[in-house]
């Protein structure tokens, strides 16, 4: 099947039949940034809620200037929290300093676990070392999914500092906190993190042995 035109993408995006209007927002998969951008425009503020979802999304993928200021946008205002959630998601993908700010308000102020799990996911994703305050802080939440990424966004950001703050986990009830500990403890190279990962290697729990293999591996060559 031939390829949709940018116009014919650009008025399939205007159809009042929803399953259209996804498909020529996938369509816009393999189309340059700088074009596919202003389509993605035409349905951020969609009805559907799926639709902004799946935009918001393509945000993050095609990079260009307005990329940035548009998900900020929706992050600060909109009423929806899974749409703020998508947001700040996407500006993970970005991997824009300039989110640091934008992404600590985000889980500062907001209310909903949604969002403050996606603004922890994406202080990891930009890598800004000046996220350990607030990933620490995160590790103490009453929600275990943040707790999990927050160990996760420390092994991205190599916060060595951390390491004895969250070998705490390598006991916890829930395996995936267990298995994003031993993954992130593949970042942090400290005799510290060697010893909990040859401890995590023996765990009940096969996807936790895994990752602590792989993470030992990691250490290993990082090393030599």
């Amino acid at each position: 099947m031939a390829a949709l035109t940018l116009e014919e993408i650009s008025a399939q995006l205007e159809s009042a039949n929803l399953r259209d209007r996804m498909v020529a927002l996938a369509n816009l998969r393999d189309v340059p940034s700088e074009d596919a951008v202003p389509l993605i425009k035409k349905v951020l503020n969609d009805d559907s809620l799926q639709l902004r979802s799946m935009a918001i999304f393509a945000l993050g993928v095609k990079q260009t200037p307005e990329s940035y200021p548009l998900l900020v946008k929706i992050l600060e205002t909109d009423p929806d929290y899974g749409i703020r959630a998508d947001a700040a998601g996407a500006l993970g993908y970005l991997g824009d300093p300039r989110a640091f700010e934008v992404l600590s308000r985000a889980f500062y102020e907001n209310t909903d676990w949604l969002v403050r799990f996606s603004a922890a996911v994406s202080l990891g994703n930009i890598q800004d070392p000046r996220a350990h305050a607030i990933l620490i802080e995160a590790l103490d939440s009453k929600e275990v999914i943040i707790q999990q990424a927050a160990i996760a966004a420390l092994g991205e950001i190599k916060d060595i500092e951390s390491v004895d703050l969250i070998l705490r986990f390598a006991q916890a009830e829930d395996w995936l906190v267990r298995q994003r500990l031993a993954e992130a403890l593949g970042n942090l190279p400290t005799p510290k993190s060697l010893s909990a990962l040859k401890y995590l290697e023996k765990d009940s729990h096969p996807h936790v042995a895994e990752a602590a293999r792989i993470s030992l591996q990691r250490l290993e060559t990082t090393s030599n």
